[in-house]
């Protein structure tokens, strides 16, 4: 009975550690490329975003040089590049936004012609909304630990 409950137990932490190894982290909208008008259009956000997996409790930073905005709008304001915020229009850099919740949330530049030019991103939340790799990795790490679990019960 007492390794049955060591075991147990050692599970529990095993689990914990790798709740805890997954941190909040903070991306800079664009990485390099800051938020500005890209050259070549919207295909620069959303390959950035792509190659991103965020999650809940990540931060999601805009920072710029020049006369730009940011303004949190939905889907359907985020397809016509309608300047109608969710919340006020940020015109200060930096700005900062929290991941919350689950919601795909989706951010626009109003000035001028910025959002038609491309100034426009799409914030997926979870492993799965853009990238399957990550997915993937996620999925094979709870069939371990499902398994381990499944095994440490059935021995004892």
């Amino acid at each position: 009975m007492a390794s049955r409950l060591g075991l147990v137990g050692c599970f529990i932490v095993i689990v914990a550690l790798v709740i805890k190894g997954s941190s909040a982290a903070t991306y800079t909208v664009g990485d390099g490329l800051t938020w500005t008008t890209p050259p070549g259009g919207e295909i620069a956000y959303r390959t950035w975003a792509r190659s991103k997996s965020f999650n809940i409790g990540d931060v999601i930073v805009f920072n710029w040089t020049g006369t730009h905005d940011v303004a949190e709008v939905t889907k359907e304001n985020y397809d016509s590049c309608t300047d109608t915020a969710i919340g006020s229009i940020q015109n200060t850099s930096p700005v900062n936004f929290n991941l919350t919740s689950n919601a795909t949330r989706y951010f626009i530049c109003t000035i001028s012609s910025h959002c038609e030019l491309g100034q426009k991103v799409t914030i997926g939340i979870g492993s799965d909304f853009w990238n399957s790799a990550s997915s993937l990795k996620y999925g094979a790490l709870s069939a371990v630990l499902s398994t381990i679990a499944i095994s440490f019960l059935t021995f004892f």
